[in-house]
């Protein structure tokens, strides 16, 4: 009984002998250009299939439906993900198509997706196939708005994916605006190339809430938060990515051609956030409320006074810190819950907001951020 033990032994030795002389000497090619064997890749592609429908389970989806998830993913997409995967024309760089593996048609791989299995892509990336990881893992709210893009994506022409990068802006060199002193602007090339898509030509944030108004906004606190996203000290992995290919010389136009802007072009500054279901009389309670916690603070909760650093006038600037006045107030609720759950970061006065914030509850924030985002109208 003992020879066939010592047979299958020594077999099994010779194997591995013979597997480390075969890597060690080389011999295994690695080179994209020959492709997987056909068994290689039913292989890697099953065992990545088990893993992600296994890691991906018990993830909670939001809501994806929203119009602006989806704006907002699109305009991620366009900034870090085309490159390889493409648009809807089907066309992608010569270079990737000499990839192995090449990067999957995303019209036909996302229907066969569950939207927590692409969450999990997106977040965690795959290994050995030049899908990175997300940047910055604390930014979920970042993640699920691809998730929503990626799920409209199979359906989109490629008029119908331009309007969801870019809006109604048109990417024409030489455009100029009116600055907030009425004299012409010229728009930077790296406004109408990157910032437009997101933020809009006019720095009105396209009227969807998730992107913030840049439009009059202090040029200090524009200049630090970009070099923050560029040090990789304030939490983005959208804005990480684009800030990390400007130089200082770009990051200085555009936050001086952004603050030079109209802070508001129209009466209806708020766009979506005009949506909710709230009668006037709760608005106007919850402005007040939010009035007072600006201009006094919540004591008894150590909240401080917001006014302190952020006042309700357009008065000259004398620090870095950020104008809060027409700011939308779904972008305003979202940084303050970043700053609560230390996912946001930013330049060295970021550390202020946190004992500023930590105190107050879900409400007290609806009402002071609907309150600034209220002004100057009231």
């Amino acid at each position: 009984m003992k020879r066939p033990w010592k047979i299958m032994t020594g077999l099994i030795l010779v194997i591995g002998i013979g597997g480390i002389l075969v890597v060690v000497s080389g011999v295994i090619p690695v080179k994209a250009s020959s492709g997987h064997w056909e068994i290689t890749r039913w292989f890697l592609n099953f065992t990545k299939e088990r893993s992600v429908a296994t890691h991906s389970t018990g993830i909670k989806v939001p809501d994806l439906d929203d119009q602006a998830l989806i704006v907002k993913g699109a305009g991620h997409y366009e900034a870090g993900c085309r490159m390889c995967h493409g648009k809807p024309d089907g066309m992608r760089p010569r270079m990737v198509s000499l990839m192995t593996p090449q990067p999957p048609n995303l019209k036909t791989i996302v229907p066969e997706r569950e939207p927590q299995e692409l969450f999990y892509v997106v977040k965690h990336g795959i290994k050995m196939t030049g899908m990175p990881a997300w940047p910055e893992f604390k930014r979920d709210d970042e993640i699920w708005p691809v998730v929503a893009f990626l799920l409209k994506y199979p359906e989109l022409d490629f008029n119908e994916y331009d309007e969801l990068v870019w809006g109604k802006h048109q990417k024409q060199s030489g455009q100029s605006i009116d600055s907030a002193e009425g004299t012409p602007l010229p728009v930077p090339h790296l406004v109408i190339e990157v910032c437009a898509g997101c933020h809009g030509v006019d720095g009105q944030g396209r009227g969807l809430g998730v992107f913030p108004r840049l439009a009059g906004q202090n040029e200090a606190y524009l200049l630090v938060s970009l070099e923050a996203y560029h040090q990789d000290k304030r939490m983005s992995g959208t804005m990480e990515e684009l800030a990390s290919r400007m130089h200082q010389q770009e990051i200085q136009e555009v936050s001086r051609y952004y603050s030079r802007l109209k802070p508001i072009l129209s009466n209806e500054s708020q766009g979506r956030d005009k949506t909710n279901n709230r009668g006037a009389q709760e608005e106007d309670a919850s402005y007040e409320r939010g009035a007072q916690i600006a201009a006094e603070g919540i004591a008894g909760q150590d909240v401080p006074a917001c006014a302190d650093c952020h006042p309700a006038t357009r008065k000259p600037f004398k620090n870095a810190y950020p104008a809060l006045m027409g700011q939308y107030q779904d972008y305003l609720e979202l940084q303050i819950r970043l700053f609560q759950n230390r996912g946001r970061g930013g330049s060295q006065s970021a550390n202020l907001m946190h004992a500023a914030v930590d105190g107050l509850k879900p409400d007290q924030i609806r009402d002071v951020c609907f309150y600034y985002s209220e002004l100057p109208e009231r």
